[in-house]
C-alpha cells in the first residue's frame, strides 16, 4: 500500500468526518439550502474516503492460487463504486434539495433569527463559523494530500501538476486531491451563497450555489469514474512499451521486436509481453564451442568405457546443441529483463518469447565459427 496514499486518505476521512457533522447542525439550525448541500457533500466524501480506504487494503494483498498477479485491481474497483455510486448519489440528493429550497423560497425569511435550545442565533454567524471551521480542517486534509501528490509527480519527473492529473498512475491520491480541492471550492461557494443571501436578503443565493455545489459533485463523480475505469480496461503501459522497444534496439544480439503488450495492474506493477528474432551474427559466434564443451562434459559423466559409443556421441551432441542455445536464449532475455526492470521498477513481470533467429537476406561470405 502506498504510505502517501493512505496518510492522505485516513487524514481526510478524520477531518470530513468532523466537518459533517458540524455542517449538519448548522444547516440544521439555519436552514440554508447552501449548507444542507454542503453537510451533504462531506458526508459523501466521507463515505468516499471510506472506499478508498478498503481499496487501498484489498489491493495491497500479494499474489495467492486465485489472483496471480495480486489483487492490485481491486483498489481500481472501489474507487469506481464509490465515484460513480456515492458521488452521483451526492449530487442527485444536492439537487433535489436545491430544488425543494427554490419551492419553499416565498415560504421562509432568509436568515430569521433560531431559537434553538433556548438560545436565539443568528443564522448567518452560524453558517460563517462553521464555514470558517470547515476551511481550516480541509485545508489541512488537502496540504496533506498535495504534499504526497507532488512527491508522486516528482518522481515522475513531471511539472505541471494540473497535466498531471491525467497521467499519475495512482488515482487513490488523485482522488484525494480533487475532493479536498472541490470541497474548499464548495466552501467558498456556500459561503457567497450564505453571504449574497444576508447582504440582497434574497435567498435564491443560497439556492443558485447549492445547485453548484451539487453539479460539482456531478462532475467530479464522472471525472474519477472516467480515470478508474482506465485501469479497469487492460489499459496499457505506453511508457514501459516505448522502453523495451528503446533496449532491444540497441541491444547488439536482437535483430527485430514485435507483438509487444502490456498491462496495467496498478501503478506499482505492469505486465509485459513482447516477441523477439535474434540476429545470426551476434548469436552463433562461440556457439560452437559452446556446444563442444557441453559434449564433451556430458561424455565425461558416462562410464570410460562407453564414450567411445558412436550413438552416444551422437545423443551427446544432439543434447548439447539444444543446452547451449537454450542457455544462449535465456542470457538474453534476462538481459533484456534486468535492463528494462532496471529502467522501469514497476514492471515487474515480463514475458519474451523469442521466434528464432531472423530470416537472412544474403549468405555471409564466412561461415560463423
Amino acid at each position: 500500500m502506498a504510505h502517501g496514499s493512505r496518510t492522505a486518505v485516513l487524514t481526510a476521512i478524520v477531518s470530513n468526518a468532523l466537518v459533517t457533522v458540524i455542517k449538519f447542525i448548522a444547516a440544521i439550525i439555519s436552514g440554508s439550502a447552501a449548507m444542507m448541500n454542503e453537510a451533504v457533500h462531506s458526508l459523501m466524501d466521507t463515505l468516499n474516503q471510506g472506499f478508498l480506504l478498503i481499496g487501498l487494503y484489498q489491493g495491497g494483498r500479494p499474489a495467492d492460487e486465485h489472483y496471480a498477479f495480486g489483487h492490485g485491481q481491486k483498489k481500481y474497483l472501489w474507487n469506481l463504486w464509490s465515484a460513480i455510486g456515492l458521488f452521483s448519489i451526492g449530487s442527485g440528493l444536492g439537487l433535489s434539495h436545491a430544488w425543494h429550497s427554490w419551492h419553499d423560497l416565498g415560504n421562509k425569511i432568509p436568515n430569521e433569527p433560531t431559537l434553538f435550545l433556548g438560545f436565539t442565533l443568528n443564522p448567518l454567524w452560524i453558517n460563517m463559523s462553521v464555514l470558517t471551521i470547515a476551511f481550516l480542517l480541509e485545508g489541512y486534509s488537502f496540504l496533506v494530500a498535495l504534499k504526497s501528490y507532488l512527491k508522486m509527480m516528482q518522481r515522475a519527473g513531471k511539472s505541471n501538476p494540473f497535466s498531471f492529473l491525467t497521467e499519475a498512475n495512482d488515482p487513490t491520491l488523485v482522488a484525494v486531491v480533487l475532493e479536498d480541492s472541490i470541497a474548499m471550492v464548495g466552501l467558498v461557494f456556500a459561503a457567497l451563497g450564505v453571504g449574497l443571501t444576508a447582504v440582497t436578503g434574497d435567498g435564491i443565493w443560497d439556492v443558485s450555489f447549492s445547485a453548484l455545489i451539487a453539479i460539482m459533485l456531478g462532475m467530479i463523480a464522472f471525472y474519477l469514474g472516467y480515470t478508474n475505469m482506465r485501469y479497469l480496461a487492460d489499459m496499457r503501459d505506453s511508457e514501459a512499451e516505448e522502453t523495451f522497444l528503446r533496449i532491444a534496439n540497441v541491444h547488439h544480439q536482437v535483430e527485430r521486436c514485435h507483438d509487444l503488450r502490456s498491462i496495467i495492474l496498478d501503478e506499482t506493477t505492469t505486465i509485459l509481453v513482447a516477441e523477439v528474432e535474434l540476429r545470426e551474427e551476434a548469436v552463433l559466434p562461440g556457439l560452437h564451442e559452446r556446444i563442444q564443451a557441453e559434449r564433451d562434459a556430458i561424455l565425461n559423466q558416462l562410464p570410460a568405457k562407453r564414450r567411445h559409443d558412436e550413438k552416444l556421441h551422437c545423443y551427446a551432441a544432439a543434447r548439447a546443441a539444444v543446452i547451449v542455445t537454450l542457455q544462449r536464449t535465456e542470457e538474453i532475455i534476462d538481459e533484456l529483463e534486468a535492463a528494462v526492470k532496471q529502467a522501469l521498477p514497476r514492471v515487474r513481470n515480463i514475458t519474451v518469447e523469442v521466434e528464432g533467429i531472423a530470416t537472412l537476406v544474403e549468405l555471409p561470405d564466412q561461415p560463423p565459427p
